[in-house]
């Protein structure tokens, strides 16, 4: 808080004398403490602190606050001299210097820092000098403590601030022998950032005050919402007006111009950090434009400050909440404040040619007075600061003089001793502990306070406690009445919050300001990560669009509870146990012509494979292994090339047979002398062989994860990444062999028709030929679980195709027509063929 108090002095009498009530503002002593005042803007200095006539004094013309403060001091110094305990035989006297905020700071230094003649000598060490003064309590601003401060701590002289908050001041260094009752400035900022997180606010305007003050305490500000989620909507300076409170028209201007800007703003909170001194005429300004509801949060140096409290219709503006001292009540204070005293001032004279420090005030005591109700109320805030400030003195010159229970040893006190007394000392003030630590500070709370106007109440009533030494904001009361309509808590936001699964694209300079955009198909918003974009989900995972997290993808591949797979494995089963009879029936009947002209042994070469490969449909079926995946790229292949081998060679040797056996007779007695089918056979067989070979090696066996394009959140096991064209390449063989076929077939197809198996073979080929290549380019252009059951399902078709579509009518002639399966029957035939040919 700025106070009325800036420099206080205390008298100390080490003399035994019989103590009396003190007049009001001075005691004769032989020992001095010093410090400073702000009581009025207006009047001239004189040597005692007295009272003059001022005409017209207005509220802000005396600090109430501070002339509360000097009471206090005062208050402070008389307990203690009525106290056998403390100090026992000596009386504590003081002086009271009128800073004016901060242009009457150098003359009163020096004249607590002279002797009783007015000299101040220039000496090599101060160490065995006796200043006027022992110690120094105030002054109020961190920018009068500091010019204080560098001319005190030359001669170590102990001086206690009670509202300076700068965190300057910590330099044990620079200040050696500065101390403070008041938490500092980091700690008072903190607090108010965690009650701006508190509410969810992140739209802030800053007003600073364009001195020392405003400068160091937004620039804190700035510094400590560095990586939190609280952006400024703009940073605004208000002019100080001179110390007679003028306000020039420029000055008017800005502040006009300053709050258009707020009003025309979205956000709705604005810290204020200034002194109080800028803030009458702007919040005049905030009236007088019908700015409402707007939250003000206020820094300790006027957040407890009855004048402008006191503003008509400033309850209007909105709500103040304020960062102030915690409250501790005094007891006897109020009443102390405001009581007459009978005891005659003395006398000042005008033509006096001693320096002058203090300053005249006969008036504006009225002013004061009328301010004690709320005062009272308000917990005496701040008083405490400078009452501890006193009692530490105390303490530090009871220790120093060695006082027992019935009086004090007599001595030079000088100041360098009382510092390093005050900096041990440690002792208990009406329930809190009072110490300084490393850095000077005394370990006492903050309150974060909200402002009312009910008369009869509390006018800066608490809600939320801080304690610096947690940093942590505790104990804040919701039910505040927050001038909004339904008393609905204010926002002040630059955008809404995002819905989970949206991620904020930043708009403009500041991150509170974005648009929300829902995290694609395969992401998620990590908000414990970043806010601002998207995290993939791992390999095996997958979200939809606007998802918050990921989920296992399901492994797709064809199992056997499947409609598909039923059927697929009806078929296989059908076609295995049909292939089997023809196996039996051909076996039981090998010795007919039926069967020796179907190929004979030949055809059980072609048999057993399609019963192989029928057997190993179940390949495609369930989760695929390494050990099913050789299969399919193997034992299938290779049991197709036998038989589409066998077919092939078989309409190859009925064409040779009966159309090239009279043109090739050499050839063609070659071909039968060694077993031409056969070794045809083999050599196709070796060659399959070595393809699948150099297929495996180029295109190995690794299991791989394949994601359903229809479906993202299905996964696919795929035998290896190129599966498709292992399969064409598999393949190429056996499309060739079947257009030989084919072609052989169709050549045939005039022979007698017990040979003629042109149009079976011719329709199996086709087929076969026709399936495999829209299978290939089916598999080239789509991935999926579809694939497998297609795979499987074409496989056990040409299967069937095969062993019923050449089998079939054979088993079919010798079953129902065996009249037809004779060597007579077959003579005929071929007679008929022969000379239909001549």
């Amino acid at each position: 808080m700025r106070t009325i108090i800036s420099l206080m002095l205390l008298f100390l009498l080490l003399m035994p004398v019989e103590v009396q009530e003190s007049s009001d503002f001075h005691l004769a002593g032989d020992y001095l403490l010093g410090g400073l005042f702000t009581l009025h803007a207006n009047v001239k200095g004189t040597t005692h602190l007295n009272y003059m006539q001022v005409p017209q004094c207005k509220d802000y013309d005396v600090k109430v606050l501070g002339y509360n403060l000097m009471q206090a001091m005062r208050f402070a110094v008389e307990e203690i001299n009525n106290d056998s305990s403390l100090l026992p035989g000596l009386l504590l006297g003081y002086e009271m210097v009128d800073v004016c905020y901060v242009t009457n700071n150098i003359q009163p230094v020096l004249y607590f820092l002279a002797k009783e003649n007015f000299n101040l000598p220039i000496q090599q060490d101060y160490s065995s000098y006796e200043p006027r003064v022992v110690a120094v309590i105030g002054p109020d601003t961190s920018e009068s403590v500091t010019t204080v401060s560098n001319l005190l701590s030359l001669f170590l002289l102990p001086q206690i601030s009670y509202s300076a908050i700068s965190d300057d001041l910590r330099d044990n260094s620079r200040f050696p022998a500065l101390f403070r009752t008041i938490p500092s400035g980091e700690h008072q900022i903190e607090a108010m950032i965690q009650l701006i997180t508190f509410f969810s606010w992140n739209w802030v305007i800053i007003i600073a005050s364009s001195d020392d003050y405003g400068r160091e305490n937004s620039q804190l500000f700035n510094e400590k919402l560095e990586g939190r989620d609280i952006c400024i909507a703009f940073q605004e300076t208000l002019p100080v007006p001179v110390g007679n409170q003028t306000i020039l028209p420029q000055e008017k201007q800005r502040i006009e111009a300053i709050v258009d800007k707020i009003k025309k703003s979205t956000a709705n909170v604005v810290a204020v950090m200034s002194l109080d001194l800028a803030l009458y005429n702007f919040f005049e300004e905030v009236i007088f434009q019908n700015l409402t509801g707007t939250v003000w949060i206020a820094s300790e140096s006027w957040s407890i400050d009855p004048v402008i409290h006191n503003i008509a219709n400033i309850q209007q503006a909105g709500t103040f909440l304020g960062i102030t001292t915690q409250s501790i009540s005094i007891p006897g204070f109020s009443d102390f404040r405001i009581r007459q005293t009978q005891v005659k001032r003395p006398l000042v004279s005008k033509n006096s040619t001693e320096p002058t420090c203090n300053q005249e005030c006969e008036s504006c005591l009225d002013t004061t007075k009328s301010y004690s109700t709320i005062l009272t109320l308000s917990g005496e805030r701040v008083v405490y600061n400078v009452y501890s400030a006193v009692y530490a003195v105390a303490h530090a010159l009871h220790q120093l003089l060695g006082c027992n229970d019935t009086g004090c040893s007599k001595g030079v006190v000088y100041p360098w001793k009382l510092l390093q007394e005050i900096r041990k000392v440690n002792f208990t003030l009406l329930g809190h502990r009072i110490f300084f630590n490393k850095h000077g500070d005394a370990p006492l709370g903050l309150e974060i306070i909200h402002w009312q106007w009910e008369e009869g109440r509390n006018p800066f009533k608490s809600i939320a406690f801080y304690k610096p030494d947690q940093r942590e904001l505790q104990n804040v009361v919701t039910n505040i009445s927050w001038n909004t309509p339904n008393n609905m808590v204010p926002s002040s936001v630059c955008s809404k919050s995002c819905q989970l699964g949206q991620w904020k694209k930043a708009v403009g300079l500041h991150t509170c300001c974005f648009e929300c955009i829902n995290c694609l198909a395969g992401t998620y918003l990590n908000q414990s990560a970043d806010d601002f974009e998207c995290q993939s989900c791992p390999e095996f995972e997958w979200s939809k669009e606007g998802d918050v997290q990921c989920f296992k993808r399901r492994l797709r591949f064809l199992e056997w509870q499947e409609p598909p797979t039923i059927i697929v494995v009806i078929f296989a089963s059908l076609g295995f146990l049909g292939t089997l009879a023809i196996l039996i029936i051909f076996w039981v009947h090998f010795q007919t012509p039926m069967v020796r002209s179907a190929g004979g042994r030949m055809c059980f070469l072609m048999l057993t494979p399609l019963l192989v490969a029928y057997a190993a449909v179940p390949v495609y079926i369930g989760e695929p292994t390494v050990f099913t995946c050789l299969c399919r790229q193997t034992l299938f292949t290779l049991c197709f090339t036998v038989c589409i081998a066998c077919i092939t060679v078989r309409s190859f040797q009925i064409v040779c047979i009966f159309k090239m056996a009279r043109q090739l007779p050499r050839a063609y007695s070659y071909w039968v002398k060694y077993n031409g089918p056969y070794v045809f056979v083999v050599l196709i067989t070796l060659l399959k062989v070595v393809i699948v070979t150099v297929n495996i090696m180029i295109t190995p066996t690794n299991l791989t994860i394949g994601f359903d394009p229809e479906d993202a959140q299905i996964m696919i096991l795929n035998c290896n990444a190129n599966y498709s064209k292992a399969l064409l390449l598999n393949t190429s063989l056996d499309l060739v062999l079947s257009v030989l076929g084919f072609s052989f077939s169709y050549m045939g197809k005039e022979l007698p028709t017990n040979y003629n198996e042109a149009k079976f073979i011719t329709l199996s080929m086709t087929f076969y030929f026709i399936s495999s290549v829209f299978l290939c380019t089916f598999m080239s252009v789509y991935q999926g679980v579809l694939v497998s059951i297609f795979d499987v399902s074409v496989t056990v078709i040409n299967l069937i195709g095969i062993s019923m579509g050449y089998f079939g009518p054979k088993c079919y002639m010798i079953l129902f027509y065996p009249e037809r399966n004779t060597m007579a029957y077959f003579n005929n035939v071929i007679q008929g063929y022969t000379m239909r040919k001549d």
